[in-house]
Order: C-alpha cells, then sequence, then structure tokens
C-alpha cells in the first residue's frame, strides 16, 4: 500500500480538479465537466488518442470495442471502471466473466496501455472510468463519427456487479425488455435508438444472430422480419451448426466507419441482432421506437448531434465522485493496495 506521503500529489490533484469543476459548473457539490484535467493532466485527450492509433494499426476492430466497453461499464452500478477489475476470490467476482461479457468484451490490454501512459504523465490523476469515456469518444471521432466534449470527473469503484452485469441489454431482448432496462438507468427512447447506433461499426459473433436464421421464437423457421436475401447471405457466413464464434460485420455496408447506414439497415430489414430489428419492426415500434429509426435514416447530421448527446447522457449514469466512496485506480484490474 502506498505511504501517506506518496498519496498527497495524488489526492491534491483531486481535489485541486473537483474545485475547478465546482467553480466552473457553479455547483456546491462534485459534479463532472470537460475541464477536469485541464490544470492536473491537461494533454490527457492526446495521450489516450496516441494509444488508440496505435492500437488500432494492428486491430481494425479496437475502436467499436472499446465503446462498448464503456456501454458495459456504465449499465452497471454506473460509469465506474467496475468492468475493468479481475476477480480476486471471495473479494470481487469480476464482471468480465458475466454473461454478456464473457468471451465477447474485449479491448482490456489497451485500457491498460493508456493507463500506463497517463502514470507516466500523469501519475495517480487520471481515472480507469474516465479512460473508458475518452476511449469511447475518441474512437467515434476516429471512425468517422461525431465528437462531443467529453464529462470528467468519475472515481473508480472499489467494487464489482456481477449479477448486474449479468442483465445487460441483450441481443435477444425485445423492445419492451429494452426500454424497461434503459429507462431503469436514467435513459429514454430516444437515447435507446441513438445508443444502439454504434452498431454502424463492429462484428459480431453468429450465435447471435442463430436462432433468427434456424428458429426463431422457437418455431424451427427463420424471423419473418429478415430481408431474404440478407437472410441467405447471413445463413452462408453462419451455417446451421457451424462455428459459434465466427465473426460478421455488424453493418455489412460501412463496417468500420461510424455512418448513419445502421439505420438504413434497419429501414431494409438488414438488421443483424434481433435486438436492433426491434427499433424499426416491433409492433410497438410504431409510433415509439420506428419514428426515430426514420428521422436518423434520413439525416446522418440528426444522428450525429443525438448519438453525442446519448453518450454525454449515459456518462452521467451514476458516477461516483466521492473521494470516500471510490479512488483512482493505479492498475484498471486491481484496487490500490490490493
Amino acid at each position: 500500500m502506498a505511504s501517506s506521503s506518496s498519496s498527497r500529489p495524488a489526492m491534491a490533484a483531486l481535489v485541486m480538479a473537483a474545485l475547478l469543476c465546482l467553480q466552473l459548473t457553479g455547483g456546491a457539490t462534485a459534479q463532472l465537466c470537460e475541464d477536469y484535467y485541464d490544470y492536473t493532466c491537461p494533454d490527457a485527450y492526446n495521450i489516450v488518442k496516441r494509444v488508440l492509433i496505435q492500437a488500432h494499426k494492428s486491430d481494425v476492430r479496437i475502436y467499436a470495442s472499446l465503446i462498448r466497453l464503456h456501454f458495459h461499464d456504465c449499465f452497471v452500478q454506473g460509469c465506474d471502471g467496475s468492468l475493468l477489475l479481475d476477480g480476486v476470490r471471495g473479494v470481487i467476482n469480476s464482471e468480465k466473466g458475466a454473461p454478456p461479457n464473457n468471451g465477447s468484451a474485449r479491448g482490456f490490454p489497451v485500457v491498460d496501455a493508456v493507463k500506463a501512459a497517463l502514470e507516466n504523465s500523469c501519475p495517480g490523476v487520471v481515472s480507469c472510468a474516465d479512460i473508458l469515456a475518452l476511449a469511447a469518444e475518441i474512437s467515434v471521432e476516429l471512425s468517422g463519427g461525431p465528437r462531443w466534449g467529453v464529462l470528467l470527473g468519475r472515481l473508480d469503484s472499489k467494487t464489482a456487479n456481477f449479477a448486474s452485469a449479468s442483465n445487460l441489454p441483450s441481443p435477444f431482448d425485445n423492445l419492451t425488455v429494452l426500454e424497461k432496462k434503459f429507462k431503469d438507468v436514467g435513459l429514454n427512447n430516444v437515447d435507446l435508438v441513438a445508443l444502439s447506433g454504434a452498431h454502424t461499426f463492429g462484428r459480431v459473433q453468429c450465435q447471435f444472430v442463430t436462432d433468427r436464421l434456424y428458429n426463431f421464437s422457437g418455431t424451427n423457421r427463420p424471423d419473418p422480419t429478415l430481408d431474404p436475401a440478407y437472410r441467405a447471405f447471413l445463413s452462408r457466413r453462419c451455417p446451421l451448426n457451424g462455428i459459434p464464434s465466427a465473426l460478421n460485420d455488424l453493418d455489412p455496408t460501412t463496417p468500420d466507419t461510424f455512418d448513419k447506414n445502421y439505420y438504413n439497415n434497419l429501414e431494409a430489414n438488414r438488421g443483424f441482432l434481433n435486438s436492433d430489428q426491434e427499433l424499426k419492426s416491433a409492433p410497438l415500434a410504431q409510433g415509439v421506437t420506428a419514428p426515430i429509426v426514420d428521422r436518423f435514416a434520413s439525416s446522418q447530421a440528426a444522428f450525429f448531434a443525438r448519438f453525442a448527446q446519448s453518450m454525454i447522457n449515459m456518462g452521467n449514469i451514476s458516477p461516483t465522485t466521492d473521494p470516500s466512496k471510490g479512488e483512482i485506480r493505479k492498475n484498471c484490474r486491481k484496487v490500490n493496495g490490493s
């Protein structure tokens, strides 16, 4: 465990940043703000960006993977970096092992590399939770998507929540379930449709579409909402009794570009995941989420503007800002002193 003298600079930096945020927001309690690291780690954004650009050279999927980490972190006890914690027998049941993350959540070594670069430049200053928020915005920007001012100042949790991580929004959820899961964390239907637009880039495993191709809702038939030509294409990519982990583009048109094509795919009944197509084709969607899909399909500017706002909204899910309840981890995989 660090001595009290070695921890004083980091604590002083934390207090300075918090006071700056209070002054800028005019609040009486700690809040997130864009300028949180302006004095304590002014090059933080550029440091994160440099590491991500380097990582992308050998892993074209990394940008989509990093934004997914931010999603899966924020939906479980808030945006607090809990997803990054490794398991400790009898102490921490890691969220990484929960079904929605096990074998699919990826990018942790890149987060480690970002943390190491930040610790080298400004030790004990930038939280792992904020690294995820910054990495998500930079990943979208570098893929052709919108920029937004990332609100910062989160502390890292000292706990994980395996049970909550097991109940993340699922590719198999219907619209009613999706609406509830988003509402439970303070997000509305516009946020649901906008944030689902992150599926405009990245890859997904065959196992998440197999039922739609061969046994939709236990009927032994394909999902009738799937475009026949797209269904035939996916059946070749994901044959019955094929390799469940085989990867496919979420967006077959521009798989590595952040654009509005996700919504155009939904309009053409070419959503890969059931949870995606539900936003357009479910009976409940008419008059609820389908008009939002239509609006984003017709205007990339409208999608980009709302996606940026919805990312800010999501980043505000229960952030830990009280130093008595959180910390700035030196290693994103473990609680300080453990």
